[in-house]
C-alpha cells in the first residue's frame, strides 16, 4: 500500500510560494532533487514541519475541476484533516488485531484461488515441461479481491463489481497522458476519458455506498469495513482551528469525499503490491539459486498435513523477508517521495533558493549496498549483511532506503503491503517452479511509468511447473 508515503530511495522537494493548498502547482517551479540519504534524513526528520506536504497537483489533470474539492490522505496538507483521515485508517482498518482477524484469512483465500487457477492452466498446458503464463492479471485480481473485502465488507460487492473496479483502476493508473497541449490534441479520446474520472467513480461507487448503508441498517453492519469507518467519521470543519484550545466543529464526509478516499485505498493498496510481486517473481526467474533457497525455507516451515505455511510462520521467515526487501531495493514501485516546500521551509533547512525556473540536482549517492550493489542478493538483509538493520520504514537516525516513505508521512499501510507481498510470493513459489519461457525469451528488467508506479514494461512471462508436495528443491 503506497498511500501517503511512496516507495523509493530519494526525496524530491518542490519549492513553492505561499499559496492555498488547493491551488495547483504552476509549471516550471524550482525543484531540488535530493539523493543523499543524510540530507534526506535532515530534511524529512530534522525539518518535518516544513517537509510534510505532498505536491497538491500530482496529476496531469485536476479531477475536481468544476466541483467541490476533495482530499485523500496522500493529497491533504499536513494538518487536522490529514490527521483525522490517517488516524481513522490506522485505528479502524490497519490495526494489527484487524489484520489478523480479517485480512489474513481473505489473503489466504485469494492466494489459494490464484494457485488453483494456475494449476488448472498447467493441466491444460503441455505436460511435464510446464506452461508459460503471464501472471500479472491473476495477481492483480487476487490482491484487489482481498483489498475490496477490507474496503467494503462482506456481501456488498460481487464479482461483477470487482471486475468493474479492476478495469477502471487499470485504465486510470496505467494512463500515460501528460498535460501538454500536443498530447491532449493527439490523444483527445484518452484525455477526455481521464477528465471524466470523477463522474465515472461516482457512478461506480455510488450504488456500493448506498448498498452498504442499507446493509448497516438491516443487519447491524457485519464485519466493519473501511467504508463503515468513513461513514461514521467526523472531520474538522476548519483545518486551521483544530490545534487551538476552542472546541472544533466537525462534520460528516460528503459522498464525493468518501469516493475519493475509497479510490485512493483501492489503488494504493493494489498497484504497488502487484508491481512488487511481479518484480520479485521476475528476479526469482532469473536467479534460480535464490528461488531454491526460498523454496527450501517455505517447505521447511510448511505444515505437511495442510500443505501450506501457517499465517504465524509466514510473518517470521527471514529469507522471504530478505527477498522482498531486495526486490524493493532494486525495483521501488515509486522511486521518489515528493515534498512541496515553501521558501521559508527551504531556508530553515539551510537550502539555498534555486534560480527561478531551473532544476537543481544535489550531489551524493543513494544507498545501494556495499556488496555487489547491482546484483539481486537477498543475503545483504540477513544477519551479518550490510542491510540487516534495514526496515521497510526507516527510523529517525538513518535512512538507507524508504520503500514506504519515512517519518511523518510514511505509508500507514506498510505492514499490510508486506503481508500482501509475502503471502502471494510464498504461495506462488511454494507451489510452482518459476523458469524463463522455453522459447528463450529474456526477462525485461527495465521499468516504465504507470502514473504513480514503476512497473515492468510488459507482463512477466514465465514457465511454471507444479511442485510435488515432497519437493525440497
Amino acid at each position: 500500500m503506497a498511500t501517503d508515503g511512496g516507495l523509493g530511495h530519494a526525496a524530491e522537494c518542490r519549492g513553492t510560494s505561499n499559496r492555498p493548498a488547493s491551488t495547483p502547482t504552476p509549471p516550471g517551479l524550482p525543484t531540488v532533487e535530493v539523493g543523499d540519504p543524510d540530507v534526506a534524513r535532515r530534511l524529512i526528520v530534522g525539518h518535518a514541519d516544513s517537509f510534510s506536504n505532498h505536491s497538491s497537483a500530482p496529476l496531469a489533470v485536476d479531477l475536481d475541476a468544476g466541483h467541490p474539492r476533495t482530499e485523500s490522505i496522500t493529497s491533504a496538507p499536513y494538518g487536522s484533516l490529514w490527521r483525522a483521515l490517517r488516524s481513522n485508517l490506522t485505528a479502524n482498518v490497519l490495526h494489527p488485531s484487524r489484520l489478523g482477524r480479517l485480512v489474513v484469512p481473505a489473503q489466504r483465500g485469494a492466494a489459494e484461488a490464484l494457485v488453483t487457477d494456475l494449476r488448472f492452466a498447467t493441466r491444460r498446458g503441455a505436460g511435464a515441461g510446464g506452461v508459460v503464463v503471464a501472471v500479472r492479471d491473476g495477481v492483480y485480481a487476487a490482491v484487489l479481491a482481498t483489498v475490496a473485502r477490507l474496503c467494503f465488507g462482506d456481501g456488498v460487492v460481487g464479482e461483477r463489481d470487482v471486475r468493474a473496479m479492476r478495469r477502471t483502476l487499470r485504465e486510470f493508473f496505467h494512463s500515460d497522458i501528460d498535460a501538454g497541449l500536443l498530447a491532449r490534441l493527439l490523444h483527445w479520446r484518452q484525455w477526455r476519458y481521464l477528465v471524466s474520472t470523477r463522474r465515472r467513480l461516482a457512478e461506480l461507487f455510488g450504488p456500493v455506498l448506498a448498498a452498504r448503508r442499507r446493509s448497516r441498517r438491516s443487519s447491524g453492519g457485519g464485519i466493519s469495513s473501511y467504508v463503515d469507518s468513513l461513514l461514521d467519521l467526523r472531520v474538522p470543519n476548519n483545518d486551521a482551528d483544530a490545534d487551538g484550545e476552542s472546541p472544533v466543529s466537525r462534520r460528516a464526509l460528503r459522498d464525493d469525499e468518501v469516493v475519493r478516499l475509497v479510490w485512493e485505498f483501492l489503488g494504493s493498496s493494489t498497484e504497488a503490491v502487484v508491481a512488487c510481486v511481479e518484480w520479485t517473481l521476475a528476479r526469482l526467474v532469473t536467479e534460480p539459486e535464490v528461488q531454491k533457497k526460498l523454496h527450501r525455507e517455505l517447505t521447511a516451515a510448511s505444515d505437511q498435513r495442510k500443505g501450506q505455511v501457517s499465517d504465524e510462520r509466514l510473518q517470521d521467515l527471514p529469507y522471504l523477508r530478505a527477498v522482498i526487501l531486495e526486490s524493493l531495493r532494486l525495483h521501488p514501485p515509486l522511486p521518489m517521495i515528493v515534498r512541496e516546500v515553501g521558501p521559508e521551509g527551504a531556508a530553515a533547512a539551510g537550502a539555498p533558493p534555486p534560480p527561478d525556473g531551473t532544476l537543481k540536482r544535489s550531489g551524493g549517492t543513494r544507498w545501494r549496498g556495499r556488496t555487489r550493489p547491482d546484483e539481486f542478493r537477498p543475503e545483504r538483509f540477513l544477519p551479518g549483511g550490510e542491510g540487516e538493520d534495514v526496515s521497510p520504514v526507516p527510523g529517525p537516525k538513518e535512512i538507507k532506503m524508504m520503500p514506504f516513505g519515512a517519518r511523518r508521512r510514511h505509508c500507514p499501510g506498510a505492514g499490510l503491503s508486506m503481508l500482501h507481498v509475502g503471502c502471494f510470493v510464498a504461495a506462488l513459489v511454494r507451489e510452482f517452479e518459476w523458469a524463463p519461457p522455453a522459447d528463450g525469451g529474456d526477462v525485461d528488467l527495465t521499468a516504465t511509468n504507470a502514473l504513480f508506479v514503476k512497473v515492468m514494461p510488459s507482463p512477466l512471462r514465465a514457465r511454471i511447473t507444479p511442485r510435488t508436495s515432497q519437493s525440497q528443491s
